[in-house]
């Protein structure tokens, strides 16, 4: 009985597969004495060669066939090898070490022609998006999600940057999110991946949390134990998988919703007032404090990792508006070198009547008492 059109292109593409013929996996003592393990340890770069666990990691990225995936620092291919497994079309691999040169150019002679590149650099650096044809492309607000993933066992030195690096990427849909709503399947220390993913009033909630969920769903896939990776961290890791949102949750552009929640969780365990007061120079912090709670009607005297997005999404509205009439505020950076002499010898004299005029507001309000 002839196979119908369906069945014969299953049979092909599971023909292919199995005629890669992947490079034997090394032991771990093959992995210690060829790459030096132990010597990168102080780089955070831990590996994972167990297929058990590669395979989850990739599983959890979603359907990779005929897709377009970039991997991030693949070491010495573990995660690579049950990528190639699920017969993308292209492989992208992002390594900086080039000690791994040999074990990912023999994965790369295994797989069919030009269906793996190796690009030798930091990704931190690295535009994506030059590497996609445009029949990948897909609407932003469309349900389709591109076939284009991103995933990567993140050198723990990095994972946090690189997360904020591409979440403001996300934001202004641009490098590999011009072309849509890209996921991405990455790894992070058990404790970083807990704050991606806490909700108010936990007691992991932070500046991560609200940066990543404001604009992408975020899951906690699951935990590997440190004990499965080569040389073996100290610490857990999750893997945690992020699908931007159509819409973000704070309408307001990522520099200024950085710094508003930056500055809010400064003060983590003080009332949100305390941190929220650093965004404003020492000369008019009071009133300009007092305002911002004003018009975004935020209680003062909640904590930071108390807040709702909508209460943070209030505190962003408002400090654009009070940015808008008062522009010279925003150039004001707390964490700066001297930001008060340095705000004061370009603006202090233009807000010299300002400051008269309000000079009765001493203090916060009396019923707002000290944390």
């Amino acid at each position: 009985m002839a196979l119908s059109a369906a069945a014969a292109i299953r049979t092909a593409a599971s023909n292919q597969v199995a005629s890669i013929r992947l490079p034997p996996i090394p032991s771990i003592s093959d992995l210690v004495k060829l790459y030096k393990l132990k010597a990168i340890k102080q780089l955070s770069q831990n590996f994972l060669m167990d297929e058990k666990l590669t395979g989850k990691i990739v599983k959890a990225a979603g359907n990779l066939k005929n897709g377009y995936v970039f991997e991030v620092g693949p070491g010495p291919g573990g995660i690579t090898r049950s990528i190639i497994m699920k017969n993308p079309k292209k492989i992208i691999l992002i390594e900086k070490d080039k000690r791994f040169a040999s074990a990912l150019n023999h994965l790369r002679n295994a797989c069919p022609p030009e269906t793996l590149d190796i690009y030798w650099g930091d990704v931190l650096s690295f535009e994506m998006s030059k590497m996609i044809p445009d029949e990948a492309r897909r609407d932003w607000m469309d349900d389709g999600i591109p076939p284009i993933h991103v995933l990567g066992n993140l050198p723990f030195s990095i994972s946090t940057p690189l997360i904020i690096k591409w979440l403001s990427a996300i934001s202004s849909k641009s490098n590999i999110w011009s072309y849509g709503r890209v996921p991405l399947t990455l790894t992070f220390q058990q404790e970083v991946a807990e704050r991606l993913i806490a909700e108010p009033s936990q007691e992991q909630r932070s500046r991560l949390s609200v940066m990543a969920q404001h604009l992408c769903h975020v899951y906690h896939k699951f935990t590997i134990p440190g004990t499965a990776f080569v040389p073996k961290p100290d610490v857990d890791v999750g893997v945690v998988k992020f699908v931007p949102r159509e819409e973000p949750l704070i309408h307001r552009n990522f520099s200024l919703v950085e710094k508003v929640v930056r500055q809010t969780f400064s003060m983590r365990q003080k009332y949100c007032r305390r941190g929220v007061a650093t965004l404003f120079p020492e000369m008019v912090r009071v009133w300009f404090t007092q305002e911002m709670f004003r018009r975004s009607g935020v209680v003062t005297t909640r904590r930071p990792f108390e807040l709702e997005m909508k209460e943070f999404a209030s505190l962003c509205n408002a400090y654009a508006e009070i940015c808008r009439e008062y522009p010279s505020l925003s150039d004001y950076n707390y964490r700066g070198f001297n930001p008060d002499e340095e705000w004061n010898s370009m603006n202090g004299h233009a807000y010299q009547a300002f400051v008269l005029e309000k000079q009765e507001i001493r203090e916060l309000d009396p019923g707002d008492p000290e944390p």
